[in-house]
């Protein structure tokens, strides 16, 4: 569930010290021994696995530099970090034009080594987003954006390439949220009509009483409200990509000319006179069974098998765990930007739990998710404490969501109990980090976090709690309140045992 991270380097010496410092970080290694190899690596389907890459400059034979432009000549975005004995301006500017994100002199401290695979990896997910984006907004988005470390989703992928080399049309099944446009504009922007548009209609939200106009166009005045012409989907999606979402939800009268309309390649306007000719390719989608809609009478035997000539299904997330990581970082490092927010990552305890959930929702209820905990997070990391939906359905997790307080009447507001303490989860209670990133923790940090504990240790009896911390109970009602662990103005009577 950790990322893997390519070392490349020719002394063996530095090959075995990295893959020990690599993996007592907490990642997978891959590790080839010239830079030829690595091009072939990453080239090849074990290139998908790959994260990030350490990279020696001087090697013999094909050299560090020339990875580089092999890499940037093939479009391969993963991240880079160089090192080399010689620390040279010259070579530090040669090396970032190249396409590096990070420099390193040899022989590399471990903790200079942390920061900067982290670093890489937060910029590697941002910049992969930022292509997605970009590639779906021009319609040019492709298979290599679609990274999968999932045998199930990598069948899924060699399948949906040789569909894409022909006109056939596709029908994409699986669960809600899974992915399936992505897949069709995948499927478009590795075909002939690459860069044409792609145009989406969510079958299920038209109409009844529209669908034909929507998706056929009607005339000016053709009924009441036709102030003006409108071409329909068919027409604008001509020369390219129409994409039926949920295609079973069609009402059986418009399945009927949306049969035609595929089988002769022309629509017929709503009020017009005459037939138009299209150009486009079919891909529909559906989350149900069309096969038992057909045997219940809701679907057209005839469309079903014009729709169902090349079908592709698309795994749950559930099944395919392997890419959830990717797809937690590549979430995260978009709405941390979006958000202007400065998070290094997600720790391991909250990967380890968000990649052992069910995900019923598949890819967008995880996108949510991790929109959620951007948004709620405080500190330099995502926790378990920005997943309390997720972590109070796991075993193990003992993370509780507070209940809405209840609406007090006057005389009970003024006979209000002691004040509610806000606990805060704390993962391992027998260790405390004094060191984040590369800087030192601040003392109140530190202090915040050592009274939180006690709080949660002693079920906050605030006597005990000033006892083992030896500070007065009024000063540790201050901090309190400083830090934000409760919610009164003044401490509450003594009710807690000795």
């Amino acid at each position: 569930m950790t990322a893997t991270v390519l070392v490349v380097d020719d002394d063996p010496v530095q090959r075995r010290l990295l893959d020990a410092m690599l993996k007592r970080f907490g990642y997978g290694v891959a590790v080839v021994e010239d830079g030829q190899a690595a091009v072939t690596l990453l080239t090849g389907p074990e290139g998908d696995a790959i994260d990030a890459i350490v990279l020696d400059l001087n090697m013999p034979g094909l050299d560090g530099m020339g990875v580089l432009a092999a890499l940037r000549e093939r479009e391969i975005g993963k991240p880079v970090i160089v090192q080399t004995a010689n620390g040279s301006i010259e070579t530090v500017v040669a090396a970032m034009r190249a396409g590096a994100v990070d420099f390193v002199v040899k022989p590399v401290g471990a903790e200079r080594l942390q920061v900067s695979l982290k670093n890489a990896l937060k910029l590697g997910a941002l910049e992969h987003e930022l292509r997605h984006i970009k590639r779906r907004a021009s319609n040019t988005l492709g298979f290599r954006d679609l990274a999968t470390k999932s045998p199930d989703m990598g069948r899924v992928v060699r399948l949906a390439e040789r569909a894409a080399k022909s006109n056939i049309p596709i029908l994409i099944e699986g669960e809600s949220g899974v992915g399936k446009e992505v897949l069709a504009r995948a499927i478009q922007g590795s075909s002939d009509r690459k860069g044409k548009p792609f145009v989406t209609v969510n079958c299920g939200a038209i109409p009844h009483n529209l669908v034909e106009s929507i998706l056929f166009g009607h005339e000016k005045g053709a009924f009441t409200g036709a102030t003006e012409r409108h071409l329909g989907k068919f027409v604008e999606a001509n020369g390219g990509t129409l994409f039926l979402d949920e295609v079973g939800e069609l009402p059986l009268d418009a399945q009927v000319k949306l049969l035609r309309a595929i089988q002769e390649s022309e629509v017929d306007p709503v009020g017009g006179k005459k037939s138009v000719r299209v150009d486009i390719r079919v891909i529909s989608a559906t989350n149900k069974s069309l096969l038992d809609q057909v045997k219940r009478g809701e679907f057209r035997e005839d469309l079903y098998y014009r729709l169902n000539v090349f079908p592709i299904t698309l795994p749950p997330l559930r099944q395919r765990r392997e890419d959830i990581p990717d797809l937690a970082r590549g979430f995260l490092a978009r709405f941390a930007a979006e958000e202007g927010k400065k998070l290094g990552g997600i720790t391991d305890e909250a990967m380890t739990l968000v990649a052992s959930y069910d995900w019923p929702g598949n890819v967008r209820q995880l996108e949510n998710a991790m929109f959620r905990a951007v948004v709620l997070a405080d500190g330099p990391e995502l926790g378990i404490a920005e997943f309390p939906q997720v972590a109070a359905q796991m075993e193990g997790y003992d993370v509780r969501i507070p209940a809405a307080p209840a609406q007090l009447g006057p005389a009970e507001a003024r006979a209000e109990a002691p004040p509610r303490i806000i606990h805060m989860p704390v993962r391992d209670p027998n260790s405390l980090e004094l060191v984040s990133g590369s800087d030192m923790r601040k003392l109140d940090e530190l202090e915040r976090e050592i009274i939180t504990f006690a709080l949660a240790h002693y079920r906050g009896h605030m006597s005990e709690v000033s006892r083992k911390l030896g500070i007065g109970r009024s000063t540790l009602y201050r901090k309190l309140k400083d830090y934000g662990l409760i919610e009164s103005e003044s401490p509450p009577e003594e009710t807690d045992a000795a």
